[in-house]
């Protein structure tokens, strides 16, 4: 055996380890590109997960804050029973097989997470009410925030103590999120999109919407 035959075997030996320590490298760069994608959206997913505890943690405070008179929250408070009530209506007429599967709007709220049929009646009749997600997270926040000291006024007693609620919101609530589900509520209701709530409706809007405050 020659030496250029001797050469060319160890060259093809060094090629070989070469080619094996490259497959090798790039086996850990295919797995530290995984372990990268992975981190990134747990990162993302935990930033997010923040950010909406930080958006709720603000909207609680800014239902809290303002000073209302007692009246002036009962009036508030009034407008978003009718609204959480239209909606839930709205719903369970829209799905009339489902009705005894859905007899609060927490339970449309928590159904609609996994269950498409639910989840499309829900976004069309928010649509058709000219609401957002926002809003209802908005005003479910508002009512469990007060819903145990208010009383409810019917239509006729509202206007009798403020003609124009909108103005006091506006004035009254800074907060955007807030501010902007208020306003909409009040909307919706002047407008007839909304029935009113019965005369005494603590009873049974008492379980409305039990569980929606996470």
């Amino acid at each position: 055996m020659n030496n250029e035959t001797t050469t060319l075997i160890s060259l093809k030996k060094a090629m070989k380890r070469v080619d094996h320590k490259l497959q090798a490298l790039e086996a850990q760069f295919k797995e530290l590109d995984f372990i990268k994608d992975s981190l990134t959206q747990k990162f993302e997913h935990h930033s997010k997960a923040l950010a909406s505890q930080a958006a709720q943690d603000e909207l609680w405070t800014a239902v809290l804050a303002p000073k209302f008179t007692s009246m002036e929250l009962n009036i508030l408070h009034s407008y978003v029973i009718d609204v959480l009530v239209c909606l839930h209506t709205h719903v369970v007429e829209k799905l009339p097989d489902l009705v005894r599967g859905l007899p609060t709007l927490a339970s449309v709220l928590r159904r609609k997470v996994k269950n498409g049929r639910i989840r499309a009646v829900w976004e069309s009749v928010l649509e058709e009410c000219g609401l957002q997600e926002g809003d209802i997270r908005a005003l479910c926040t508002f009512f469990i925030a007060h819903g145990n000291k208010t009383e409810y006024y019917v239509a006729k007693v509202r206007h009798m103590y403020i003609r124009d609620v909108s103005v006091l919101i506006t004035n009254m609530v800074k907060n955007q999120s807030l501010q902007a589900g208020l306003l909409r509520a009040v909307q919706v209701v002047e407008k007839g999109k909304a029935v009113s709530a019965p005369e005494e409706p603590k009873s049974s809007l008492k379980e409305l919407i039990p569980s929606v405050k996470n």
